[in-house]
């Protein structure tokens, strides 16, 4: 759509000039020479790599720090079982809401700027929530926190795709990978900084917005010294003359996207029961808190090397299958051990379980792999991160409500297992071989070939030469 970003992204061709500097229509000059106006320059790009860092850092430890405290929370706002059963079905929501108008905001501001007002929004949410008082107005402050995540969720596999073409798998491991730190951190760290703070769970869950605060330096660096466009809506960027996919509506008509939508769905419902129940799990089995923390760290911290090597693994497979059966795999057994020996066996259901939870960084990589195109890995991840998340919420809440009616942990495992087989099923079609592109020209192809043929160009012109 806009030549600006087409000329700040690594994989897009273009002419270069033979002398002097080059200014682009966002004012940024750029160096003529043999790298061409297409390469940013190196300093730029380490910030953007720090950027793209810290933020994955920030993405999950407000609902991690939450997990570790929400025995204390629950106290201390007078909640009941299913009310924290709904706090634990917030993240998905706020993600199938908010992560929507990503590629929309994107293309308006320019996706750093969007993840810079993201990482904004979690400081101010986490700052805020703690201390707004009542149910009602925790619920709010994490809502506004979890917008933040949202649009950062969605725009991260877009801004490596555009940035880092030739290295989808190896940025993607990066992000994943400091992802999982964060994540594990926050739940290894939040009891023990909330001891060391005095005890009280408001300062303990409201310390992690200094984080986040770092967080939106590299991003107001990019921004400034990039001069980001907005998003390159139909701008080839693969120097094949291709465009965007032509709309949402398509991607909606997508089988591969529906594929891994209901992948990404079910993956994150076994993320968030994880990360909102399982360290109550082991408490209820006599496991100490501390401890328990510590093993809900350990089920995070797997995604730590696991989250690096799977990405790089699955971009050289061209069927991500093989992955998602044994990872689904890993899922089943964690959660026998949990029903049969939760405590006994407590450190080997945590190593187990964090395997598993590998697929969401696998996800990450497929919808990178899915889409030719910066333009269709923005629609496709946000059709399939907001369209999983929405499939998601009923999961946290549900555990909630069965653990309290049935005053045990059997039936809600018996629920988490189940679903991890149709996880098997729609990962392995979701990791067939192909683009949504390609599969939105076949269909195009047939419906011209067959009874209706379209009058002019409804593909909204899908070929720009």
């Amino acid at each position: 759509m806009m030549s600006p970003m087409a000329g700040e992204q690594t994989g897009t061709t273009t002419p270069a000039p033979t002398r002097g500097p080059a200014r682009t229509a966002t004012g940024t000059t750029k160096a003529a020479g043999g790298s061409g106006p297409s390469a940013p320059r190196a300093w730029r790009t380490r910030i953007l790599v720090v950027g793209i860092v810290l933020t994955a850092l920030n993405l999950r430890p407000a609902i991690t720090s939450l997990g570790a405290l929400l025995e204390e929370v629950r106290d201390g706002l007078g909640m009941s079982g299913g009310v924290a059963g709904l706090l634990t079905s917030v993240p998905p929501l706020c993600f199938g809401v908010f992560g929507i108008m990503a590629p929309r905001l994107a293309r308006r501001f320019g996706p750093g700027a969007v993840v810079c007002a993201g990482m904004a929004a979690i400081t101010a949410g986490l700052l805020l929530r703690p201390y707004v008082g009542g149910t009602a107005g925790f619920l709010v402050g994490s809502a506004l926190a979890l917008m933040g995540i949202a649009v950062s969720n969605v725009l991260m596999p877009v801004i490596v795709k555009r940035w880092f073409p030739d290295r989808v798998g190896s940025m993607t491991g990066l992000y994943s990978m400091a992802l999982a730190l964060g994540t594990a951190a926050a739940a290894a760290v939040t009891v023990p900084l909330t001891d060391a703070l005095g005890g009280r769970w408001r300062t303990g869950l409201a310390v992690w917005a200094v984080l986040s605060a770092v967080a939106v330096l590299p991003w107001i660096a990019f921004v400034r010294a990039a001069g980001t466009a907005p998003a390159d809506g139909a701008a080839p960027d693969t120097g094949s003359g291709r465009g965007e996919p032509d709309d949402g509506l398509r991607i909606i008509r997508s089988r591969t996207a529906w594929a891994l939508a209901v992948f990404f769905g079910l993956q994150a419902t076994a993320a968030y029961i994880t990360m909102g129940w399982m360290a109550q799990i082991f408490r209820d089995a006599g496991v100490a808190a501390g401890t328990a923390g510590v093993l809900l760290a350990v089920t995070m911290v797997m995604g730590v090397p696991l989250a690096f090597v799977i990405p790089r693994l699955a971009s050289r497979l061209p069927h991500q299958g093989p992955i998602v059966i044994a990872l689904g795999v890993c899922g089943l057994a964690g959660y026998a051990g949990l029903y049969w020996a939760p405590a006994g066996g407590a450190w080997v259901w945590a190593v187990l379980l964090g395997v598993s939870n590998c697929a969401f960084p696998l996800a990450l990589t497929m919808v990178g792999m899915r889409a030719r195109t910066s333009a269709g890995v923005a629609e496709l991840s946000a059709f399939a991160q907001s369209t999983g998340y929405l499939l998601s919420i009923p999961g946290p809440l549900l555990v909630g409500v069965l653990y309290q009616s049935s005053g045990g942990w059997g039936l809600p495992l018996a629920l988490m297992a189940g679903l991890m087989v149709p996880q098997i099923v729609v990962g392995v079609l979701a990791g067939r071989n192909g683009t949504v592109e390609d599969e939105m020209a076949g269909r195009r192809a047939g419906g011209t070939a067959g009874r209706r043929r379209p009058r002019g160009n409804p593909g909204g012109g899908e070929v720009r030469d």
